[in-house]
């Protein structure tokens, strides 16, 4: 073989040479220029395919876990519907703890010693209660303010006082019993969890938990679920009070926001007490507003979850509307007489014709009235008929508004919660499909 040494352009010369002079020689280079870039791709393919598996791999453990947990769902539904009852249940009374000014906490353990079915946290339980001086059962519904626990439940209840323009009105009646009367001890009938106004434990999305007053209870409990499951799902957490005198669960909120880093607590007095401190007691003087949202939070793109009075809930849903919040991401309590309720679809001109030739009668207040189209229910109609109709709810929930239908039928214009027999109506939440007489 010749020797090749020199300047670098006598060693490129050399070896042109010596190639051009030797074929087998040139072959052989080209032949390891090729090996080395065909073991370069192979190695690149196999760094690629690595990468891949690894990204499936990952895929297909989150998939696993989303499954399991998903599977984990199931079974408690499962166990919920094993272990649910029908009609009411003997519970007994086994703790009361008051809150703050006329809110108490009521703890309820069953009677019988079963186990409780688990709920979806947000749901309510329905009390059915012999008030004294009543000719009938008072029915309540009363959200669960703690997430599932095996042994007892737990509902906070505001006692309602009448408002400071209606000084002479009465307070609340089963309010006032719960919060004034009820002691450990006491055995209430109740009925099974139930409502469609819950969080969905199997969706990891970052929540929003909003609430005024009282209206703090089904945000506590889906709080306590996301603590209870481990999940270090971000939650945003906002509460308005008038001060510290009417702020519901104020330690344990401090408490969970200092030893929980996703929870970020943001409390709003709208009149703070002269020992209120801005900072330990709350962090914003105001209202809790969807301007406040847009000062704190990232985006608007989260799981709305809302409950309070009426003013409170109206004008935080069309405030989250304005803000480009699409409206399957803004849930909202589905009970309560002043509840915020969807806009249902408005009827067409030729059947709002059709529905206004209907009749309906109430045949016990011997009452017969062409139906109101513009009127969102029966429950409704009758009250602007001077027929008397026990109620609570209002959106179906409760079933104290139930009413036998002596001939005719109905449309129901929202899903119901409670369950109406056969041949009855749930009048708070359906209109007349047909002419109608109600047993009313």
């Amino acid at each position: 073989m010749q020797s090749i040494s020199g300047s670098p352009a006598a060693l490129l010369a050399d070896l042109q040479t010596v190639l051009t002079a030797n074929p087998v020689l040139t072959a052989g280079w080209l032949l390891l220029v090729i090996m080395a870039l065909y073991g370069l791709l192979l190695f690149a393919g196999g760094v690629r395919r690595l990468f891949y598996e690894l990204g499936q791999q990952s895929l297909s453990r989150e998939h696993l876990r989303q499954e399991i947990k998903a599977a984990k769902l199931r079974c408690q539904e499962a166990e919920q519907l094993k272990l649910t009852w029908n009609g009411c249940r003997k519970f007994g009374v086994v703790k009361k703890v008051i809150e703050c000014d006329e809110v108490a906490s009521i703890y309820l353990a069953p009677h019988d010693k079963r186990p409780l079915p688990p709920f979806k946290p947000g749901q309510y339980i329905t009390f059915q209660l012999s008030l004294a001086g009543q000719s009938k059962p008072v029915i309540r519904c009363y959200s669960l303010s703690d997430s599932h626990r095996h042994d007892h439940y737990r509902v906070t209840i505001k006692k309602a006082l009448p408002p400071p323009e209606a000084a002479e009105g009465k307070p609340g009646l089963a309010s006032s019993y719960f919060y004034d009367i009820v002691r450990e001890g006491d055995i209430l009938d109740v009925k099974a969890p139930n409502g469609h106004f819950f969080m969905d434990m199997a969706d990891p999305r970052p929540a929003v938990l909003i609430s005024g007053g009282v209206g703090i209870t089904p945000m506590i409990s889906m709080l306590n679920a996301i603590i209870d499951s481990g999940a270090k799902t971000e939650v945003w957490f906002f509460f308005g009070a008038r001060g510290g005198a009417d702020h519901i669960f104020k330690d344990y909120l401090q408490q969970a926001a200092a030893q929980h880093e996703n929870l970020h607590l943001n409390i709003c007095y709208s009149r703070p007490g002269p020992n209120d401190v801005q900072g330990r007691d709350y962090q914003h003087q105001g209202r809790v507003t969807v301007d406040l949202f847009k000062q704190l939070l990232p985006s608007n793109n989260y799981e709305y979850y809302l409950c309070g009075p009426g003013p409170f809930m109206n004008s935080l849903t069309e405030g989250l509307t304005a803000w480009g919040v699409p409206e399957k991401n803004v849930h909202f309590e589905a009970f309560g007489p002043a509840t915020v309720k969807k806009t249902a679809p408005q009827p067409t001109a030729s059947e709002t014709t059709m529905l206004s030739k209907l009749s309906v009668t109430f045949s016990k207040a011997g009452k017969t009235a062409r139906w109101n189209p513009a009127i969102t229910s029966l429950l409704e109609f009758a009250e602007a008929n001077g027929v008397k109709i026990d109620s609570n709810c209002r959106a179906g929930s409760c079933g104290s508004c139930l009413v036998a239908i002596k001939s005719g039928s109905v449309d129901y214009v929202s899903e119901a919660g409670a369950s109406a027999d056969a041949g009855s109506c749930l009048t708070c939440i359906c209109k007349p499909k047909t002419d109608l007489v109600l047993d009313a």
